[in-house]
């Protein structure tokens, strides 16, 4: 009867324990995706930025240039983000 409590306990606490580590999985998965929208978000906000810049010189062209290039950085940290989350939650 002793052994039968005592196996019944390890079985809880090792399925107490599973949870535990997927929560703490789905946490940084969601931690990375906040990350890479948030490089992502400064990325563009550069390029804004950096565009403001230019138009103040007059150089429409060169602006808009400049809004793209940081239009494309953030997607890009912002795809890296996804990339990570989901790396995150294959591991769980």
């Amino acid at each position: 009867m002793k052994n039968l409590l005592t196996a019944v306990i390890v079985g809880v606490l090792a399925l107490a324990g599973t949870a535990l580590v997927s929560e703490a999985g789905e946490v940084k998965a969601k931690m990375e995706k906040a990350k890479g929208e948030m490089k992502g978000e400064m990325e563009e906000m550069k390029g804004e930025a950096k565009a403001l810049k230019e138009e103040a010189k007059g150089n429409d062209v060169q602006a808009e240039v400049e809004r793209a290039k940081g239009e494309v950085k953030g997607a890009v940290e912002k795809g890296k983000g996804k990339a990570k989350e989901l790396k995150e939650k294959m591991k769980d």
